[in-house]
């Protein structure tokens, strides 16, 4: 079975929204007795910022886990750029083309911002342990080229007063930033954003929401992002999925989802008309 295939189009802002990258049919995923997602079936297509929201508890992280490989479903199928995907380990589908940031920062506290995001690149590596070791030859060429594109990356995301920052240091604000410099590292295709607003200020919010259109916009790259401030996600995403209590209530661009009845009386409450 093929993946789902569109005519590509261009949004109003001049980005070009084409095939379908992945799709997820009918996953289900189980712990024990307990339905985290039932039975859901949705795509994402290529350079768009598809948008995964919810009330807490309705298998919004469950579901990014599983297009990460965190989880593997219970019943369904992942496909992704034409191939069914087998199940694999989390640093396999990073290999893939997949990155993510997570809804509780995980950094390295004691390391500085650029080693931090220098983590970032390790699946682009290619020279041996051995040979990073002694950082001689091909490793010491590849080490310099690693650098030169974090430092590229702290530049795009205006960090560098705090490149050879401890991240423990850093304000919150900051510290989610750098999480999203050390996914933009691995070069993704596929970007995943848990909750990347998540406690921020104002302030803080215009300039990640500022940095997530620029990634999609000058780099192409597809965005999935989980995010609850529904001003955010009206304003950001080209396409809105909406989970309750693991199932699919509504599906479609975020005019056409704030006005379905299902989703106003599951979760936004009111009309956004």
């Amino acid at each position: 079975m093929n993946m789902v295939s569109y005519e590509p189009y261009v949004t109003e802002d001049g980005r070009t929204i084409g095939d379908a990258v992945m799709e997820l049919r009918n996953i289900t995923l189980r712990f024990g007795g307990v339905v985290a997602i039932k039975d859901i079936s949705f795509d994402i297509r290529e350079g768009e910022i598809r948008a995964i929201i919810g009330p807490n508890g309705a298998g919004k992280s469950s579901m990014l886990n599983v297009i990460s490989g965190f989880y593997t479903p219970t019943e369904g199928e992942v496909w992704f750029e034409g191939g069914k995907r087998p199940p694999m380990r989390p640093y396999q589908v990073a290999r893939q083309g997949i990155a993510r940031t997570f809804q509780n920062i995980a950094l390295f506290s004691g390391m500085s911002t650029l080693d931090n995001i220098m983590t970032g690149r390790i699946t682009r590596m290619k020279s041996s342990l051995a040979a990073q070791a002694l950082w001689w030859g091909r490793a010491q060429r590849e080490e310099t080229e690693h650098r030169e594109a974090v430092e590229k990356i702290i530049d795009f995301l205006e960090i560098q007063h705090i490149r050879k920052t401890p991240v423990g240091r850093l304000p919150y604000g900051l510290q989610k930033r750098v999480e999203l410099g050390r996914a933009l590292a691995a070069e993704p295709r596929l970007l995943l954003l848990d909750e990347p607003m998540a406690g921020m200020n104002v302030e803080e919010k215009e300039d990640m929401s500022r940095f997530i259109l620029d990634v999609n916009d000058e780099f192409g790259t597809t965005i999935v992002l989980i995010e609850h401030d529904m001003g955010v996600v009206m304003d950001l995403s080209d396409r809105v999925v909406v989970m309750d209590y693991g199932k699919k209530i509504g599906d479609g661009p975020p005019d056409e989802v704030r006005r379905n009845q299902d989703v106003i009386d599951a979760y936004l409450g009111v009309s956004h008309d």
